[in-house]
């Protein structure tokens, strides 16, 4: 008999079919949004497994989780771990883990979706790792655990890849890879893909096909956006956003946020920071704004390291045209500044935005800042940045797809901003001092706006809607 897989944030209808449950979703067909061709089934599942992933756990220094799917071919799938060897004898090293699994029915058809902690490792080690497919196997991926001390570190960090993610999101994504080789995890600030309609089975295999391999050996942070749930409206017409079930069914996260929002809401330690993950969406839509104001307090009151990054998608202070979110700055913004969050990695806005102190209530003196607010964008769809956020704001930027290397040392946390090309287009260091306060030093070169030619039907808020960029706009075309 298989585990129950039971959610959190979910309601759906399930199914018994060999003893597993069944998440059955469906969709409205607006558009194509994706390089599949109409009526092929480039991502069906099959006994090899595919959308391998690593995600982080709440104890990096000591385990890891894994993701993966096949066919319904492999009803219980194990993963087998072993310290890396330099010559080809893993198996005579390894154990093996067994995994869960959840069968889900999408548009191309019935897929197990496996996943597994490998728990029980030793700090800062390289480890090899393959997972099971039906009558067969992966190949061998590698990983590092986290240091149990703080030690220096980078990682990479993307806002919204959303539409047409192969076409658009894989550069950025391995452009990011090719400037830092070694990064020990992936930042992901929501609305991976787009599910609004098209074929979401679709969007996200190419969402695991932009990562392919680097996915299987660089472990994700993940974050939930608005797209990363649907909107349903009960019989007494409210309107109610469920998490969708690919979210649930494709990655393993934390589980110690608050009831009702495990795995969108967590937080892990690594080498000396603390990452707190937060569900902006369900704030907004769900009015849990304060529950996660609650939770949140107690995890930064109790915080020993010296740097504090939060994640989440929606932006503290927006930045692109006709959007606020005065909720999170009520509840959260507050939290910010009393427990010196250092860092707030954000997305939605589909532009770029990076500021300081914005809001009522904080304080600059002498050298110091507060909490920096960065919002950025991965994929094409591009809006407009406000005046208002042009006043406030220190560095903007339209029509500009980024990725950001961040370093954090023992005194000082290193941000770079940088195109597809590799070239950087915003850095700044936060240098902290005995005290604990932080110092700002800027790297900001020439500013790009949006560079779309008139294209009549165009709103005004927008500069590339995102679904237009896999075949020219008609108004384009020579």
């Amino acid at each position: 008999m298989l585990p129950i897989f039971s959610r959190h944030a979910v309601t759906v209808a399930a199914l018994a079919l060999v003893c597993t449950p069944v998440l059955v979703w469906s969709h409205a067909d607006q558009g194509r949004n994706t390089l599949s061709p109409p009526g092929y089934n480039h991502y069906l599942p099959t006994p090899v497994p595919d959308r391998i992933i690593l995600t982080v756990t709440e104890e990096p220094a000591t385990s890891v989780a894994v993701s993966w799917r096949t066919d319904t071919s492999l009803e219980q799938a194990v993963v087998q771990v072993a310290p890396v060897l330099d010559g080809p004898a893993l198996l005579l090293e390894t154990r093996t883990v067994p995994a869960r699994t959840v069968l889900l029915r999408g548009e191309n058809g019935v897929a197990h979706h496996h996943s597994a902690i490998i728990r029980h490792l030793e700090p800062d080690t390289l480890y090899a790792y393959r997972v099971q497919g039906g009558g067969t196997w992966s190949e061998w991926f590698q990983f590092r655990t986290a240091a149990d001390t703080p030690r220096t570190f980078s990682f990479i960090y993307f806002g919204d890849a959303q539409n047409a993610v192969k076409s658009h999101f894989s550069r950025v994504l391995r452009q990011a890879f090719r400037n830092l080789p070694d990064a020990a995890f992936m930042v992901h600030a929501g609305d991976l893909v787009n599910q609004r309609g098209d074929n979401h089975d679709d969007e996200w295999g190419e969402w695991f096909d932009s990562g392919g391999w680097l996915f299987g050996m660089i472990p994700s942070i993940l974050a939930a956006g608005n797209h990363e749930f649907t909107k349903h409206v009960q019989a007494d017409e409210d309107e109610v956003y469920l998490r969708h079930p690919m979210w649930d069914a494709q990655f393993r996260l934390p589980e110690n946020g608050p009831d009702g929002l495990k795995e969108t809401v967590y937080y892990l330690d690594y080498q000396g920071v603390r990452f707190i993950i937060l569900d902006s969406t369900s704030a907004i839509n769900d009015g849990t704004a304060s529950l996660q104001a609650r939770w949140l307090e107690q995890v930064l009151r109790d915080n020993p390291n010296r740097w504090t990054i939060a994640v989440y998608h929606h932006p503290m202070f927006s930045v692109s045209q006709g959007r606020d979110n005065p909720v999170l700055r009520e509840y959260w913004q507050p939290l910010f500044e009393r427990y010196g969050v250092d860092l707030a990695l954000q997305g939605h806005d589909h532009v770029y935005g990076r500021g300081a102190n914005l809001g009522e209530g904080t304080h600059s003196f002498d050298d110091r800042v507060g909490t920096m607010y960065v919002v950025s964008v991965a994929g094409p769809k591009m809006y407009m940045v406000s005046d208002q956020a042009r006043l406030d704001m220190t560095r903007v930027a339209e029509d500009t797809q980024l990725y950001q290397i961040i370093q954090v040392r023992d005194d000082r946390l290193i941000f770079e901003a940088r195109t597809p090309s590799g070239r950087l287009y915003d850095g700044f260091q936060l240098i902290k001092s005995r005290e604990g306060h932080n110092r700002l030093e800027e790297v900001i070169p020439e500013e790009r706006r949006c560079t779309r030619p008139e294209i009549p039907g165009y709103r005004d808020s927008r500069c590339w809607e995102g679904t237009d960029l896999i075949e020219l706009p008609s108004a384009l075309q020579p």
